[in-house]
């Protein structure tokens, strides 16, 4: 029982170092924008939308260009490493993953919408509008 005990005390420790771990890595390779200040700057910048085709049609952010994160390892050429890249996924947990990887591949300037597009309030552009 004594030994039951600390071994799952063990792998709870692993588990809370592992999440403050990524935390710190993901704090270091992207910047979480507020709405207010993600509209200040994504016109200045490369605005990229990480969902899926289906879901970039049915709606996206006015200028957005389509790069879903199942081809970003494929298609992370197509954006420029030397200018801001503004990002956006449905609720941010992509956008975290696209920026570490972009982050290991010289991207420095990323910042991600805070809570994602569910949670947008500001200009849509439909595909067929």
């Amino acid at each position: 029982m004594k030994s039951t005990l600390i071994t799952l005390a063990v792998i709870i420790v692993i588990v809370v170092v592992y999440i403050l771990i990524n935390g710190m890595r993901l704090k270091k390779a992207v910047t979480t924008l507020t709405q207010e200040d993600f509209i200040k700057g994504y016109r200045k910048a490369q605005l990229i939308d990480l969902r899926e085709a289906k879901d970039f049609e049915a709606g996206h952010i006015l200028g957005a260009r389509n790069i879903p994160t199942t081809q970003l390892r494929q298609r992370h050429k197509e954006i420029r490493p030397d200018l801001p890249v503004y990002m956006y996924d449905q609720n941010s947990g992509r956008s975290a993953r696209a920026a570490l990887f972009l982050k290991k591949r010289g991207y420095h300037q990323l910042y991600m919408l805070d809570g994602g597009f569910g949670k947008w309030t500001g200009k849509i552009k439909y595909k067929n509008k």
